[in-house]
């Protein structure tokens, strides 16, 4: 199979670390039903190829996310490996109490930048959505697990449009303040364009968060995740969300579309000489086969383009 062409540039990590959210935020909104069979197979798969932190599941409220209510039945049956991060997003202390009876060790938290979006994912204003977190980071960090927080809507809003730099400043702050270690970026309906990507790495780079600690996470709405993600590279980040066949999309913000694809990204950081331990070959090959088996159209331009070379 065709791998791309490396030249590297400067300025640039030497190594991206892929937080691969395929099987949580990939399949939380697909429109049929998704076999818990194929779920706990993608998650081999990805780890086969050498993806080694893995988002697999949300223990949300089966009748908010129904896709995601056999998340119980999933990690009980999940082969989990020591080379492997396996995290999983909770909205609330009870999702935290069913974490830590599965036995989970990483667990993720979200906020909003913005009160509209908070009230329509997590049904209460920032603040009490903030005095959750606060209260769920304690037993978690006390229980020894570790912690990544979100911050959705960083950079537009469906209902509130354009989303002031502070706002997504005093979230990240808070996320540090109780205890994450990592704090994603999210561009929750994909309308970020990379100038704005700096400036805001910039805004937050000024309040004292250093690249290190941040990761992002693009949507490809408008066609500029791969563009924003290469303007994130150019700041210092070097940890990227993705998700296998560009699978996903928020059942909460309708003009959400589908993740970066991790494909795509894997193919601009091999031509970047960025090292990931990612297979490219194995993952074109994941992504083709997941497509199969949801009986959806290819979403990702590298599997597309790959398509006849992985079929043979």
């Amino acid at each position: 199979m065709r791998h791309p062409p490396r030249v590297t540039a400067a300025g640039l990590p030497a190594r991206v670390r892929i937080h691969e959210v395929g099987a949580r935020d990939g399949l939380q909104n697909e429109p049929r039903p998704v076999p818990l069979a194929l779920k706990l197979e993608l998650l081999d798969r990805l780890a086969d190829c050498g993806l080694s932190d893995l988002e697999v599941t949300s223990l949300v409220r089966p009748d908010r996310v129904p896709q995601l209510a056999d998340a119980e039945q999933l990690l009980r049956r999940l082969e989990r490996r020591d080379d492997v991060r396996y995290s999983v997003l909770v909205p609330n202390r009870r999702g935290l109490e069913r974490a830590l009876a599965l036995g989970v060790a990483e667990v993720a938290v979200f906020a909003s930048a913005t009160e509209s979006f908070a009230n329509a994912n997590l049904g209460r204003s920032r603040a009490e959505s903030m005095a959750e977190i606060r209260a769920l980071a304690g037993e978690a960090l006390a229980a020894g697990l570790a912690l990544r927080g979100y911050v959705s809507m960083c950079f537009g809003d469906p209902w509130e449009g354009e989303v002031a730099e502070e706002e997504v400043v005093n979230v990240v702050d808070e996320l540090f303040a109780v205890g994450c270690a990592e704090v994603s970026l999210g561009d929750t309906i994909g309308v970020a364009t990379p100038g704005q990507v700096k400036h805001l790495l910039g805004a937050l780079g000024a309040a004292g968060h250093a690249p290190a600690a941040l990761a992002v996470h693009f949507h490809d709405t408008f066609g500029q995740a791969l563009a924003n993600t290469f303007s994130a590279l150019e700041e210092g980040i070097e940890v990227v969300d993705s998700s296998v066949a560009g699978l996903g999309g928020c059942p909460f913000a309708g003009s959400a579309t589908g993740n970066l694809a991790t494909e795509d990204l894997l193919w601009q950081l091999e031509g970047l000489g960025i090292a990931t331990g990612v297979d490219l070959e194995g993952l074109v090959r994941t992504a083709d086969w997941v497509c199969r088996a949801l009986g959806r159209e290819e979403r990702s331009r590298t599997l597309r383009a790959l398509e006849q070379e992985v079929r043979g």
